[in-house]
């Protein structure tokens, strides 16, 4: 039964995207703009509506499975031993596709074809307003909490998972004492990831809204002023997709493509409302059900939310180097390097940062003395990349949690019993 829902939702979200491309195509060619306006503002408040009962849930999921997970864990030394594993394969990772951005936009050159008149003048005004946000000494502050309640409320992940491992580390401590905190926390995780099942129901109509919106205001000829970019863009998610599955497949074999069924829905929804954020809890449970043990994926999904967004940091490179070659400047290797550095530091704890990636590639031109409104260059197309950098890092994650759960020798063959009834 199972089975046949999951199927049932994964179809309404594509029915959702074609009938979101459809509605929002004949608002484009039908309406004038004051109307336009109009709709993709209210048709987005579906959209709005849907991240907005997942962001409900990710704080308190967050803070009981990571509590819990910490807990069964047992140690500081297993934290530990499990914690630089995760952090090996993050770093790893993350230098990979920010190497890899910097390398493919050197050689596409993708920033040149740039039509500088399309540039959204409006929407970079309100991301440089947002620059001053990551500073280093913001930076600090935004991975430690001065008060968990204050991070929960505004969902930052980074440091409710710091308040976590501090709580963990210490319910552990505590032995019998502390076994009751675990009890309660499980339970409480469950009736969260119950709740989770209620709130995917809203998905599609999230996907509609989404897509209209974007179409209703862009239209289809985004695609043909930004060709060359996206192209670029996408070769390079591609060739980040074969780096991370062939290591997947070294790591856990055959494995690797049941994995890859099991997280299709979660797949399709980030890509579908650009969130990777909104499958946090649904991923969750799609993980143990592939045989990942609670305890790994409780410790693991949370950290790689923080300090593993593969698909975002291979962009920031790419995208803040064609903004430099839209607007013909020079910046040698060196200098290219410095950037992919203050990148790979600034890129940390962004989740549940709305356009976060670009927010960051505009402290970084500032930075870099690129323009930073140079940024109205991309945000035109940005959508539409977003929805292959959400999707690449909900499988980083995946991918990170099942290769530390082979190492730990906690993943079980739960997966594996369950493919023939697929």
């Amino acid at each position: 039964m199972k089975g046949s829902g999951s199927g049932k939702l994964t179809m309404y979200i594509l029915i959702a995207m074609v009938l979101g491309i459809l509605a929002g195509y004949i608002v484009h060619i039908e309406s004038s703009p004051e109307t336009i306006k109009a709709f993709s503002t209210n048709i987005k408040l579906l959209t709005t509506i849907f991240l907005r009962l997942v962001q409900m849930v990710i704080a308190p999921l967050v803070f009981t499975t990571l509590v819990v997970g910490i807990a069964k864990l047992g140690d500081l030394k297993s934290v530990g031993r499990v914690g630089g594993k995760a952090m090996l394969w993050f770093i790893s990772a993350s230098l990979i596709s920010l190497l890899l951005g910097m390398v493919l936009v050197n050689f596409f050159k993708p920033g040149t074809a740039i039509n500088l008149s399309t540039a959204d003048l409006d929407g970079a005004k309100d991301l440089i307003g947002k620059t001053q946000e990551f500073s280093f000494q913001k930076f600090i502050e935004h991975v430690f909490p001065k008060s968990v309640i204050e991070a929960m409320a505004s969902n930052e992940i980074l440091q409710i998972v710091v308040f976590s491992i501090f709580f963990g580390v210490g319910t552990a401590a505590l032995g019998e004492k502390g076994k009751i905190i675990v009890r309660a926390m499980d339970s409480i995780s469950h009736i969260i990831l119950k709740m989770v099942g209620y709130v995917m129901n809203f998905a599609p109509l999230g996907v509609f809204g989404a897509i209209a919106a974007v179409i209703a205001s862009k239209g289809l000829e985004v695609f043909s002023f930004y060709g060359q970019y996206l192209l670029s863009f996408l070769i390079g998610i591609a060739a980040l997709w074969v780096v991370l599955l062939t290591v997947g497949y070294i790591i856990l074999r055959k494995r690797l493509f049941i994995l890859m069924k099991a997280i299709s829905q979660p797949l399709l929804i980030a890509f579908s409302t650009t969130s990777s954020e909104a499958v946090f809890p649904k991923l969750t449970s799609e993980l143990e059900k592939f045989g990942c043990k609670d305890k790994i994926v409780s410790f693991i999904l949370p950290l790689g939310y923080s300090f593993n967004l593969d698909g975002s940091m291979m962009y920031m490179t790419f995208a803040s180097l064609a903004i430099a070659q839209a607007y013909g400047i020079h910046l040698d290797l060196g200098t290219q390097l410095t950037m992919l550095l203050v990148l790979m530091l600034t890129s940390k704890g962004i989740a549940g940062v709305p356009r976060a990636s670009l927010v960051v590639v505009t402290a970084t031109c500032a930075m870099f003395k690129i323009p930073p409104e140079g940024i109205a260059l991309i945000i035109p197309i940005d959508h539409f990349c977003d929805m292959f950098r959400s999707m690449t890092n909900v499988v980083g994650n995946a991918l990170a949690t099942s290769a530390v759960s082979k190492w730990e020798n906690e993943l079980s063959d739960v997966g594996i019993e369950i493919e023939p009834m697929a």
